[in-house]
């Protein structure tokens, strides 16, 4: 985060999106609005990562998913560009999906974990997963990790 913060320190910006990991908390009516939650990276689990940069920089700062900021950029920049209805999905070291709807990012009471939906396996597949949370999810059979 030091690099981060000295690294936007030297340049005039005017604001910030700030697309995370997560899982995040997006309700602003939380009091951990901005942290990052219970993720298996134990260095970053519970960190306030908005709040770290809104100590620094007297600026806007947009916070969303890594994913739904991509499907943003996506839809504002990119292939997407004019598409009201766009699902972006990743596979890295998880798998995530942002989506946007009738140009609106998707939200609920979390933001959507489509990488942690239930999958049958083959019944010869003896592979437990990865995932710390379901084992067996998509993330947990079909990430990078996996």
């Amino acid at each position: 985060m030091d690099e981060i913060i000295n690294f936007f320190k030297s340049h005039d910006i005017k604001s910030i999106g700030l697309g995370c990991f997560g899982p995040i908390d997006l309700n602003t009516n939380s009091p951990t609005y901005g942290h990052i939650t219970n993720t298996p990276k134990q260095a970053w689990k519970n960190y306030n990562i908005l709040g770290t940069l809104k100590g620094h920089f007297n600026i806007p700062i947009g916070f969303d998913t890594d994913v739904n900021a991509a499907a943003l950029g996506e839809a504002t920049f990119g292939s997407a560009k004019g598409i009201k209805n766009v699902l972006y999905i990743t596979v890295g070291t998880g798998i995530g999906a942002g989506a946007l709807v009738n140009g609106e990012l998707v939200h609920g009471l979390l933001h959507p974990e489509m990488g942690h939906i239930f999958i049958r396996k083959h019944p010869d597949d003896l592979f437990p997963g990865i995932c710390p949370y379901h084992h067996d999810c998509l993330e947990g059979l079909a990430s990078g990790k996996a």
